[in-house]
């Protein structure tokens, strides 16, 4: 079993670039995206733990109401049976929609108003270390390869190969450049 301490201090350190405890209260209360990123993984932690032993289900729950509530405060939805990997970053909070079905690698970067929807049964699937530009949009089952650059008010709806960067409606390749320039303290 992941152990959610481990995980929070892989988010933290993507934000500060350590995880000591004055870094953790620094981000939690000055920075929505971590103090929502908290909730999120404590939810998700005991969602598990509820899953294999229904004793932990009240604790699922009072956690799963806290990731809600600065979920509608910072206009973010996440669920909590998201599959993300540790070291992700909120950039910027506001207009955050991910699906249930997508699956996240470690250390991506997403910003505000971006959206990750699924069609069906189809799982989005963001590798690692991949970019996602403001008011970004992910349709369907896509495949984006790892260090990919997703630009603003990009609409991704074929599988992005890595390391390139992608925009426009639909979205197309318009560099070679890849996101590592974006990804700060990669976990």
């Amino acid at each position: 079993m992941v152990n959610v301490k481990d995980v929070i201090d892989q988010d933290l350190f993507r934000y500060a670039g350590n995880a000591s405890l004055k870094a953790f209260w620094k981000c939690y209360l000055t920075i929505p995206g971590f103090k929502y990123l908290y909730w999120y993984r404590k939810a998700q932690h005991w969602q598990t733990r509820s899953q294999r032993n229904g004793l932990y289900k009240p604790l699922f729950v009072f956690f799963e109401l806290l990731m809600r509530h600065y979920g509608y405060k910072y206009g973010i939805d996440i669920p909590s049976s998201t599959s993300i990997a540790p070291g992700f970053y909120i950039g910027h909070f506001s207009g955050i929609v991910i699906s249930p079905r997508t699956i996240i690698a470690k250390n991506v970067n997403i910003s505000q108003c971006v959206t990750i929807g699924s069609t069906n049964m189809d799982f989005a699937t963001i590798e690692e270390g991949v970019y996602l530009g403001p008011g970004s949009k992910i349709v369907g089952g896509v495949h984006i390869g790892a260090y990919a650059v997703i630009g603003a008010n990009a609409v991704v709806v074929k599988d992005v190969p890595a390391g390139i960067t992608v925009a426009g409606v639909p979205a197309v390749q318009i560099s070679i450049k890849d996101s590592r320039r974006f990804i700060q303290n990669p976990v």
